[in-house]
């Protein structure tokens, strides 16, 4: 299947802010190819479509906070900066209307379901690996009684020391 976007790169910028993960809006422009201005106004006008828990502004920290993460320069010195949610990027289909909107909408929300896939298997694989230390813990001193068995098994034995021979009485 030909991606439009590699999936590696979406999740690279997909963020954990506030606890939740989102992308902003800068990345979201330069996906759509659009320029971020032109993103954030189609939001502005139909701001109704994007609750709080679809899209947030970040603080003046957070921002500063991201733009050690992130690769430009020029997000620090933004006046706002947007972040969306799974469905906030959902929505953005419905406002951005463009073929290139529709097939990066479709990846994006590939990368999410994939993310979450990852982090259910590593939640799951942390509960497996957990009840498997709790069930050797519990088996440690029956380990341990095994070796030590197998240990005097496998030491040579002293020789008898039978004299050879007749006994003079």
């Amino acid at each position: 299947m030909n991606e439009i976007i590699p999936q590696e790169t979406i999740e690279k910028k997909i963020y954990v802010i506030k606890r939740q993960k989102v992308m902003i809006d800068r990345d979201l422009a330069k996906l759509y190819e659009v320029e971020t201005r032109v993103l954030n106004q189609a939001v502005r006008r139909n701001i109704k479509r994007f609750p709080a828990d679809f899209m947030f502004s970040l603080t003046r920290k957070e921002i500063m906070n991201l733009s050690q993460i992130v690769i430009s320069s020029k997000i620090k010195h933004a006046p706002n900066v947007f972040a969306f949610t799974e469905q906030g990027v959902a929505m953005l289909s419905s406002i951005l209307k463009s073929e290139r909107a529709v097939q990066v909408n479709i990846a994006i929300m590939r990368a999410f379901v994939n993310i979450r896939r990852a982090l259910t298997t590593n939640k799951n694989l942390a509960r497996k690996l957990s009840l498997l230390e709790k069930r050797i813990d519990e088996q440690d001193g029956k380990i341990y009684a095994v070796f030590d068995a197998l240990n005097q098994l496998m030491a040579p034995s002293e020789p008898s020391k039978k004299k050879i021979g007749f006994l003079r009485e």
